[in-house]
C-alpha cells in the first residue's frame, strides 16, 4: 500500500486557498500511484481560527470546502482534517474531525474525542468531544483514524497522562490495520524528537503501521513544524517529512528502509528554522512584504535582522539606528558592519535633539547613572518606538520587535517604547539562547554574519552614562535556567532552589516576574513567537491584579 503524506502550510479562514492546496496534494498523490494521502488537523478552515469556530455561518457552512475535495478524490483515498456541525441541541456547535472519502464519496468521520486545554490548546472552547469510534474499511484495509491528542495519551509511552481513555487504543481493538493520527502539534523546544519516538514507540508495540500527519506553517505566535512520519510495523520511521516546511510524498509501507530527513541537526537550529518561518508566514499571511526595526548595535536587534533578512529578503529590511546622547561611538559602527554583512537596508535617525527638548519641556533631568531618572531614559526608548511606528505607519513596513524572554520576564523594558511592533520575534528566546542562534548562524553561513564584537559585548541598553544590564540584573547566564524551569516546567520555588540555584536570587526573579506592574506590560506586547511550553503568550494566563507574592515559607 501506497501512502502520502501531504504536509500543507494553510491560512485561517483562507477556504479557497486551503482547499486549493488541498487538491494539488491529492492530483500529486495520485499522480505517484498513491492509495492513501493524509492531511493534517482542520486543514480546511485553519487549527488556530479561535472564535472564528462560534460563528454562526461559520458553522452553518462548515461542510462547504468538502464538497470540491470530496470530487477531487476520483482513484484514490484521502483522510482530510476539518470540522463539522454537532446537529444535537446540546454541546458545542462543531466536532473537531478527520473526513474519510474514498473515489469520490464521503465515507464518514472520525471525530475528536480528547479536547487539550493546557498550553496554548483550547479545544473544549469550540468544540463537542465524541465518544463514537469506528474504523474505515477501504479496499480490504482497515484504517483507525484518529486525530491529534486522541493518539497522545498510550499509557504505555507518558508516564502522567490527562485522560483515562485512549481512543488510538479502541480503534486498535476493533482490529485497524493501519493507525492513522491527524494533528495540529505546534513547535517547542525537543518536540520533534518526542514525536518521532512515541509514534516509533506504539508501532513497534502494537505491530501497526502509523501514519502521523502533522501541519505546518506559522499562525500568529504559533509556529507548526511539520516533521510528519511513517513508521512501520517494527517502528521504523520509514518516511520522514522535512520540517518547518511543505511537503508531499509517497512511500510503500513495507519499503523497510529507515528516514530521518525530518530529525535537525540540533534544538537550536531548530529554533532558529522555527523563528525564520514565524516571521515569513506571519508578514505574508497578513500582506506585509517589507520589515523595520531599530538596530542598536546590540546581540538582540542584531539577530532579529539576521533572521528577517533570512525570512523575507534583505531587500526588504530598512534598519533604523537611533543613536542618543548616550550612545557608545561602537554601537553605530557595529550596526554598519551587519547592515553591510546582511545586505539589508539602514538609515540614521538621531534622537538627541528630539531629546533634549522634552526633557526641557516635562523637567526632567539628563541621567547621569543607569536608574538615576527612569522617566529620562524611558523617554529615548518611547522617542525610538513613535520614529519606528511613524516608518512603519508611512511605508507599510511590519515593525518587528526586538526584546529577549529575559527582559520580557523580568520588566526590563520599556512600555510603549522597544515594546512597539506588530511581532516579537524573541518574546521566548531567552538572552543565552540568543547567543547561541547567533553563533549557530555563523557557523552555518561559515563566515561573520552577525559580528562577533556584538556577540561579546556586555549587552546595555545605553539609555544612561555606563549603563549595563547586570547593574540592574542578575548574570543572563544565571538567571536563565530559573527562567526556563519557572516557564518550562512550571516548577516551584522549592524545585528551582533544590537544583542547585541561590534561594535569594530564586525569590527575587520570580517575584519580579510575577510582579503586576510586569504583567501589564507582557499582555500589550505584540504577538510572540513561541517556541517553547508554557511561553510568554497565548499559552500563559495570568492576572495583571493580584497579591500573590512568592514567600519563603513556600519552601
Amino acid at each position: 500500500m501506497k501512502v502520502t503524506i501531504a504536509q500543507i502550510n494553510t491560512t485561517n479562514g483562507d477556504l479557497a486557498g486551503n482547499t486549493r492546496k488541498i487538491i494539488q496534494a491529492i492530483e500529486k498523490a495520485r499522480s505517484d500511484g498513491s492509495d492513501l494521502v493524509v492531511f493534517p488537523e482542520v486543514v480546511t478552515h485553519g487549527y488556530t481560527s479561535q472564535d472564528w469556530f462560534q460563528d454562526r455561518d461559520i458553522i452553518e457552512h462548515s461542510a462547504d470546502p468538502l464538497r470540491e475535495i470530496i470530487s477531487a478524490t476520483q482513484g484514490i483515498t484521502a483522510v482530510v482534517g476539518t470540522i463539522r456541525r454537532n446537529d444535537d441541541t446540546n454541546g458545542r456547535r462543531l466536532y473537531n474531525s478527520a473526513a474519510v472519502i474514498h473515489d469520490g464519496e464521503l465515507i464518514g468521520f472520525a471525530d475528536k474525542s480528547l479536547l487539550p486545554e493546557y498550553d496554548v490548546f483550547d479545544d473544549p472552547r469550540y468544540f463537542e468531544p465524541s465518544d463514537h469510534r469506528r474504523i474505515f474499511e477501504i479496499n480490504g484495509v482497515k484504517l483507525g483514524v484518529v486525530v491529534c491528542e486522541d493518539f497522545w495519551n498510550d499509557k504505555t509511552f507518558w508516564k502522567e497522562r490527562l485522560y483515562e481513555s485512549d481512543p488510538t487504543d479502541d480503534v486498535i481493538a476493533m482490529g485497524a490495520d493501519i493507525i492513522v493520527s491527524v494533528n495540529a502539534s505546534p513547535y517547542n523546544k525537543g518536540k520533534i524528537r518526542l514525536r518521532c519516538d512515541m509514534v516509533a514507540h506504539r508501532a513497534k508495540l502494537q505491530k501497526k503501521p502509523i501514519v502521523f500527519v502533522n501541519l505546518v506553517g506559522g499562525n500568529d505566535g504559533i509556529i507548526f513544524d511539520g516533521a510528519s512520519l511513517i513508521a512501520d510495523e517494527e517502528g521504523d520511521i520509514i518516511l520522514q517529512a522535512a520540517a518547518f516546511e511543505e511537503f508531499v510524498e509517497t512511500v510503500e509501507l513495507d519499503v523497510r528502509k529507515p528516514d530521518k530527513r525530518g530529525i535537525t541537526g540540533g534544538e537550536i537550529d531548530s529554533i532558529h528554522r522555527a523563528l525564520v518561518l514565524g516571521i515569513r508566514d506571519y508578514a505574508a499571511k497578513n500582506g506585509f512584504k517589507q520589515a523595520v526595526l531599530g538596530l542598536s548595535g546590540g546581540i538582540d536587534s542584531t539577530l532579529v535582522a539576521a533572521l528577517a533578512c533570512e525570512a523575507m529578503g534583505p531587500e526588504n529590511l530598512l534598519c533604523v539606528m537611533m543613536p542618543s546622547p548616550f550612545s557608545s561611538e561602537g554601537s553605530i559602527k557595529d550596526s554598519e558592519e551587519l547592515v553591510r554583512n546582511l545586505g539589508c537596508q539602514s538609515r540614521i535617525e538621531p534622537i538627541s535633539d528630539t531629546f533634549e527638548v522634552l526633557l526641557k519641556q516635562m523637567g526632567l533631568h539628563k541621567p547621569t547613572k543607569g536608574g538615576e531618572s527612569l522617566a529620562a531614559e524611558n523617554m529615548q526608548s518611547r522617542i525610538r518606538g513613535v520614529i519606528l511606528m511613524a516608518i512603519s505607519n508611512a511605508e507599510g513596513r511590519l515593525l518587528l520587535s526586538t526584546g529577549n524572554k529575559s527582559e520580557l520576564a523580568v520588566g526590563y523594558c520599556t512600555l510603549y517604547g522597544d515594546t512597539n511592533g506588530g511581532l516579537a520575534v524573541l518574546g521566548d528566546v531567552l538572552k543565552t539562547e540568543v547567543w547561541q542562534i547567533a553563533r549557530h548562524m555563523n557557523e552555518k553561513a561559515g563566515r561573520e554574519v552577525i559580528p562577533n564584537k556584538i556577540i561579546d559585548k556586555a549587552p546595555s541598553a545605553e539609555l544612561a552614562p555606563n549603563q549595563f544590564d547586570q547593574d540592574s540584573l542578575p548574570p543572563y547566564e544565571v538567571m536563565d535556567p530559573i527562567l526556563q524551569m519557572y516557564f518550562e516546567q512550571k516548577a516551584s520555588p522549592a524545585e528551582i532552589i533544590a537544583a542547585g540555584h541561590d534561594a535569594e536570587r530564586v525569590y527575587w526573579i520570580l517575584n519580579k516576574v510575577e510582579h503586576p506592574a510586569n504583567e501589564f506590560k507582557r499582555q500589550q506586547l505584540p504577538p510572540t513567537l513561541i517556541i517553547s511550553k508554557n511561553a510568554i503568550g497565548v499559552g500563559r494566563r495570568r492576572p495583571i491584579t493580584h497579591k500573590y507574592r512568592r514567600q519563603k515559607s513556600d519552601q
